[in-house]
């Protein structure tokens, strides 16, 4: 058992990702810890009452959840499928390993109507942001409290989108509705 399991532990816990593309040394040595002992971290957190999941280059936990936690869970999803869908409309390749600036988003804000839209549907997970760069800056916080993004250059304020990304994605790509249902969901 690595003498960092307990901040491994810590990290997970909190709901974070363990990336190997984070720029931090300390995650990336955390991630290829439990990548080496991933069998043994397993078993030790199975008996904690949590499961260690592995991602496609990223480690976190899940456990399971009564329901009122899912249904917390399922309004936090629908948070999440609307950030999405607006980071795919200003980029279809936004994934891992793609960078960019809040600066980047604005221009493209500027010639695309679409995305405007989509940033607009955006102001109810705001926090009550109504100018358009502070609900980016609320949803790139959102972003990286999650784990999903981390700041690569503060000068240059560029954002480096992490592993834990596809995380995201492929909880979105699971939602499956059914074509009679389609009908039913209003716009």
């Amino acid at each position: 058992m690595p003498k960092q399991t307990a901040e491994i532990f810590e990290t997970l816990s909190k709901g974070q990702f363990i990336c190997s593309n984070s720029s931090s040394d300390t995650t990336r040595r955390l991630y290829d810890l439990i990548d080496e002992y991933y069998d043994d971290l397993y078993e030790y957190f199975q008996g904690i009452n949590f499961v260690l999941e592995r991602g496609d280059e990223y480690f976190y936990f899940s456990r399971a959840e009564s329901k009122v936690d899912m249904e917390r869970k399922i309004e936090a999803a629908f948070k999440w499928i609307d950030i999405l869908d607006f980071l795919k409309t200003f980029d279809n390749s936004f994934g891992s390993g793609f960078r960019f600036t809040p600066a980047d988003i604005q221009v493209k804000l500027n010639i695309d109507a679409e995305l405007k839209t989509k940033l607009d549907g955006l102001k109810k997970h705001g926090g009550g942001k109504e100018r358009y760069d502070e609900i980016i800056e609320k949803v790139l916080d959102l972003l990286a409290k999650d784990n999903f993004i981390e700041i690569e250059n503060i000068i240059s304020n560029t954002y480096k989108v992490l592993a834990s990304f596809d995380y995201l994605e492929k909880l979105v790509m699971a939602i499956n509705i059914p074509e009679e249902v389609k009908n039913e969901i209003p716009e």
